[in-house]
């Protein structure tokens, strides 16, 4: 399994945020996205998750069940700064939702209330979502990965909302993704204490088409 970016550029309206970004990461491995605000860090990850069209170059995933190559965001699982919940609904109906919509069926995620305990809020699941405090919905938003598998997980400031404990919770369910041959890419401004891990310090682009087509 692996994940290839080669000589990845991309804009934000009108001007380059970066160009020529490469990398390879391989089952088990992870990348860090480092780098001040607005240095691109989060337009290379919807780029990779297939939200953002790239304006030069390539990602693809390999696996043995796809060796020609397909797009990353087929199998990959995208947590942004918002949680893609909705608040009316209740834990147990947003995480059944991200379940069947995001089902693998060579490869089954967690039942809703075990992915719920192992994000420690088994306890609240009939709740609307919207009770929950910031750090609640960053967890659940987090067990929305355990549910459904996918062998990608692309994360923008995951530990945004959360405490200390919840941070060391957040690496743990990241290294058991990388145990079992998963690949993560993150943009963080903290530590995260990932295992196989590499940094890109990502450091924005000045100038508009320059060098791009180069």
């Amino acid at each position: 399994m692996h994940l290839t970016a080669e000589n990845l550029a991309a804009r934000r309206g009108e001007d380059l945020i970066f160009v020529n970004i490469s990398f390879h990461l391989a089952a088990g491995e992870a990348l860090v996205l480092t780098g001040r605000n607005g240095s691109g860090k989060s337009t290379l990850l919807r780029v990779v998750a297939g939200l953002l069209r790239p304006e030069k170059g390539t990602v693809i995933f390999r696996d043995e069940g796809s060796p020609e190559g397909r797009h990353p965001g087929e199998v990959s699982h995208y947590l942004g700064h918002r949680n893609a919940m909705k608040n009316e609904l209740t834990v147990v109906e947003n995480l059944d939702f991200w379940q069947s919509f995001l089902a693998n069926p060579d490869a089954a995620g967690l039942p809703v209330e075990d992915a719920a305990e192992a994000v420690g809020l088994s306890g609240i699941t009939h709740l609307p979502f919207g009770y929950l405090s910031a750090g609640q919905q960053r967890r659940i938003a987090f067990a929305k990965l355990l549910v459904a598998h996918r062998p990608v997980w692309i994360l923008d400031e995951p530990t945004a909302a959360l405490d200390a404990s919840a941070d060391r919770l957040l690496a743990q369910l990241i290294a058991a993704h990388q145990a079992k041959g998963g690949i993560v890419l993150a943009a963080t401004h903290q530590p995260l204490g990932l295992e196989n891990a590499r940094e890109l310090k990502m450091t924005g682009f000045a100038g508009v088409d320059h060098g791009v087509w180069g």
